[in-house]
């Protein structure tokens, strides 16, 4: 099964310096059984160059596949020229950063805020993520904003901002459910064909998980599923809840392709069997 665990939901454990990117790593691999990672930056303690070798050398070494890469903290947009300028030369170096570690997906966030997007913002935004993208071109992966805070949390923005970018190398990481305005299924199903991750929170967990990854399925969608918990509060607990979730889901959605037909319980016979039925 395709699934991760976002980097960000062990943000309490981390802040309380239970954990750090290699116990985050060692609990991919042998907590939770799996097979990828799901970088913040926020937790990798540095991105100098040492230290990045370091963290590609635990990667491989549990062999792990970065998933996605999530940069905070170098937003595209920013009415401040100065501040656009400096969170560009920042998520240079997190591409550079998501290169080195192997990531097949990148999300670096569209700032602004919760409105529609000016024609100036379009042009600088997607003037942005195409240089992104042509960096990303170059080293294997895709790279594009997650609709989770400012001006990504419109359909219609997000929808905008990938015809004006137009590029082969971008994709969205899709927050299931996460939109500000309008109908949050449609929202899915409009922009589904350019996810290329997903973060599935512990609302779409509890509420509504197997419609929404149906939905997204039957959209095209074939990336991975990608836990994420936001409390910072017993984290590892409400991880594997949401995990075990997904798991399940997972099941569910493939049932047809790799279920047994049931042959009825050997040890009774077919009349014993229709009365425990009964």
């Amino acid at each position: 099964m395709n699934i991760s665990i976002a980097g960000f939901s062990v943000h309490g454990l981390l802040a309380s310096g239970c954990i750090d990117i290699f116990g985050y790593l060692e609990s991919c691999r042998y907590r939770f059984n799996l097979d990828t990672a799901d970088l913040w930056n926020g937790m990798l303690g540095g991105i100098e160059p040492d230290r990045v070798k370091l963290i590609k050398h635990a990667v491989d070494e549990r062999d792990l596949t970065v998933v996605n890469y999530h940069a905070d903290g170098v937003h595209v947009w920013d009415d401040d020229d100065s501040v656009r300028e400096a969170n560009y030369r920042g998520a240079m170096l997190h591409l550079e950063t998501a290169a080195a570690l192997g990531a097949k997906t990148v999300r670096i966030d569209t700032g602004g805020k919760v409105e529609r997007i000016s024609s100036r913002q379009l042009e600088v935004v997607a003037k942005t993520y195409r240089k992104y993208c042509e960096f990303g071109a170059r080293h294997g992966f895709k790279v594009g904003p997650e609709n989770h805070w400012g001006l990504s949390l419109l359909q219609s923005n997000m929808l905008d901002i990938a015809a004006a970018v137009n590029h082969p190398s971008y994709g969205i990481l899709l927050h299931i459910g996460h939109w500000e305005q309008g109908d949050p299924v449609e929202g899915d199903q409009a922009l589904a064909h350019l996810a290329v991750h997903t973060h599935v929170d512990a609302r779409i967990a509890r509420d509504c998980l197997l419609e929404r990854m149906s939905l997204l399925t039957e959209n095209g969608y074939t990336g991975c599923w990608g836990v994420e918990h936001h409390s910072a509060h017993n984290e590892y607990v409400e991880i594997g809840y949401q995990l075990a979730a997904v798991r399940r889901a997972c099941t569910q959605l493939n049932i047809g392709r790799n279920s047994v037909p049931y042959g009825g319980n050997p040890l009774l016979t077919a009349e014993q069997e229709r009365r425990v039925g009964a």
